[in-house]
């Protein structure tokens, strides 16, 4: 095996890093919310407890500075006096009241009274600021756990892809199957063939991406994904492997990229599962074992043979040749 970077590591990762935005960098401000949902959980924790923490003393000193100004520090012991907050007499009093307004706990030994409005004033402000930061940061956390990442970790791709005859036809072949009993809901499936070429005017391409066709005429990119599918792609003529042979594939620089789409069943939301295959992962004249039998009133798969491959003759030569 050729040690080389990928561009799309075996389990889906895209090894692509943008660098020197620039001024470009704000446009990840200007949406926030998804550039949240896109951290890593460490970050969105930590973002998440900062906020509250942040929120919640900047509150609680706000409503001590109420006290404060109005001098209802300085009358605790006065029973005549009606402060703005009653029984708030220092910070943690003032922290405590915020947090049971905010959490609607209501003990009720801490109340607003009525003759102080610039503390009706803040009420409002702090209800209305508190629904806005549980909306944004609750609806993030959400989000985040909500998402399909995880799901694809349950489809499952051959670890090569082969080579072989199908129908009298040279085809290259991989295999996905579904772990979960849940369906995935308009399966399809896509492959890119990543590769750098030049053109005919000098132009270098490091990363050129052509289509493979893998059943789209024919419809077979639909996938109905109960069990293990072989999926083939015919090398003819209009393929880009048309003058692939077995032995030009040991001097070949290329990279098939796997795209699995489709809806989840138990949650409607759209998944998609990566994987990639370079050059030496490409076996010429194998053929996958199979992994379903019949039992007693069901069929059972396999999967300890899922990766597997057995040699079977093939020739040599390209479809060209």
């Amino acid at each position: 095996h050729r040690g080389r970077q990928r561009f799309v590591d075996k389990n889906g990762r895209c090894n692509v890093q943008h660098g020197n935005l620039g001024g470009e960098s704000s446009r990840y401000l200007s949406d926030l919310f998804t550039t949240l949902v896109d951290l890593k959980w460490r970050w969105n924790l930590l973002i998440f407890l900062l906020t509250y923490t942040v929120a919640w003393l900047v509150m609680a000193s706000m409503w001590w500075g109420i006290a404060y100004l109005r001098g209802d520090l300085h009358q605790v012991h006065d029973n005549t006096y009606s402060p703005c907050v009653a029984n708030v007499y220092n910070f943690p009093s003032a922290f405590l009241f915020f947090i049971e307004t905010e959490a609607t706990i209501g003990y009720g030994h801490r109340y607003i009274t009525e003759r102080c409005p610039e503390g009706i004033v803040l009420f409002l402000f702090q209800s209305l600021l508190g629904s806005i930061v549980d909306a944004f940061l609750i609806g993030c956390m959400f989000i985040k756990m909500s998402q399909p990442k995880k799901r694809a970790e349950t489809l499952m791709f051959s670890h090569e892809a082969v080579i072989s005859q199908r129908d009298g036809k040279l085809c290259l072949m991989f295999r996905v199957g579904n772990l979960r009993n849940s369906h995935m809901v308009s399966a399809q499936i896509r492959c890119k063939l990543i590769k750098s070429r030049q053109t005919p005017e000098g132009e270098f391409l490091p990363l050129d991406q052509c289509e493979l066709d893998v059943g789209f005429g024919t419809g077979a990119d639909q996938l109905f994904l109960v069990s293990p599918l072989t999926i083939c792609h015919e090398i003819n003529s209009k393929s880009p492997f048309f003058c692939l042979s077995q032995r030009s594939l040991r001097s070949e620089q290329f990279e098939i990229v796997v795209i699995l789409e489709g809806i989840v069943e138990t949650t409607g939301m759209t998944c998609q599962a990566r994987t990639s295959y370079t050059e030496d992962e490409v076996l010429w004249g194998h053929r996958f074992l199979p992994v379903m039998s019949l039992e007693d009133g069901f069929f059972r798969v396999d999967y300890s043979q899922f990766h597997a491959t057995f040699e079977v003759p093939t020739p040599p030569y390209s479809v060209k040749e």
